[in-house]
């Protein structure tokens, strides 16, 4: 039994003509005839019974038509879930995201996703970079905003910008955060600092600044959040190194700096499941990001 025949067979019933039929579904007449015969010989029955020009469903053309129906709009709604028009895509979509990123980049680009897909259920999940990675890796997420490196073998990567790490610490004048002064190695030898928990790819990229400038950090304290480690290093508990973008423009208590004769910087992308069918709207929401973040 072939779903071609099926819709033959519904368009007979439907229109209660071969001919019409067959117009109906652009064969010959012949061939719808021969569709019919076909199908009632895999079944075992007779679909209609010939009287004159016209032909009669049986009782098993009737029963064959509700069986026929449900199954054909199964597939419909089969086809139109694995669509490759991102429009038709009705699955839930999920989008993962460090908390830095989503509050200070993806405002933006979020609202346009939401402009643009509007049928779309767009979910949103806070993540660290490593429970992002993890997640893609087992089909929980769709697209990943990631900070690298990462390994790449699995994922698809598409690179959006650099962004700088900057240093912070207390300071007795509320500041803007515009200036930004230098601050040679040995000045950060003893100075307290609250960083990103050992296990982030942030503090990995943090440890590895540091060894490279020859300075073993004295951490007093850890933290996941990045507005926690603001308020407590405005508090006077100690230095840490944060996202630029999580600084700018903000009036605190904090004075920013930069280490004399280096420089942190951290590459953010968008990452996907590498598979050999990619997902279409994951694809088109991946291009709808990345054309908004690296136009900002």
């Amino acid at each position: 039994m072939e779903l071609g025949q099926l819709r033959v067979f519904l368009a007979v019933m439907d229109t209660s003509s071969v001919t019409s039929a067959a117009e109906m579904v652009g064969l010959t007449a012949g061939a719808v005839s021969q569709q019919l015969r076909a199908l009632g010989a895999t079944l075992g029955v007779e679909l209609f019974v010939r009287t004159g020009r016209r032909i009669t469903p049986t009782t098993h053309a009737f029963r064959l038509a509700e069986h026929a129906r449900t199954i054909l709009h199964q597939v419909q709604e089969l086809e139109q879930d694995f669509s490759k028009d991102p429009a038709g895509d009705t699955r839930p979509f999920h989008l993962a995201t460090g908390a830095t990123a989503l509050i200070y980049r993806l405002g933006k680009p979020l609202r346009i996703l939401r402009k643009r897909f509007p049928q779309t259920e767009i979910l949103v999940t806070v993540a660290p970079t490593e429970e992002i990675v993890a997640g893609l890796l087992a089909r929980h997420f769709d697209l990943g905003l990631i900070s690298m490196p990462v390994p790449e073998e699995k994922l698809s990567v598409l690179p959006l910008f650099e962004e700088e790490l900057l240093g912070l610490r207390p300071s007795h004048t509320r500041s803007s955060g515009a200036r930004i002064v230098r601050l040679p190695p040995e000045e950060l030898a003893n100075a307290p600092f609250l960083f990103y928990p050992p296990r982030s790819n942030m503090r990995m990229s943090i440890d590895s600044f540091f060894h490279q400038v020859g300075i073993s950090p004295r951490v007093i304290m850890e933290a996941d959040d990045t507005e926690v480690i603001k308020c407590l290093v405005e508090s006077g508990f100690g230095y840490s190194i944060l996202p630029e973008f999580s600084l700018r423009g903000q009036s605190r208590f904090i004075e920013l700096f930069r280490v004399a004769g280096h420089r942190l910087v951290r590459q953010q992308a968008l990452v996907m499941p590498r598979t050999e069918y990619p997902r279409a709207l994951t694809q088109s929401i991946a291009r709808v990001i990345h054309a908004a973040l690296v136009r900002s």
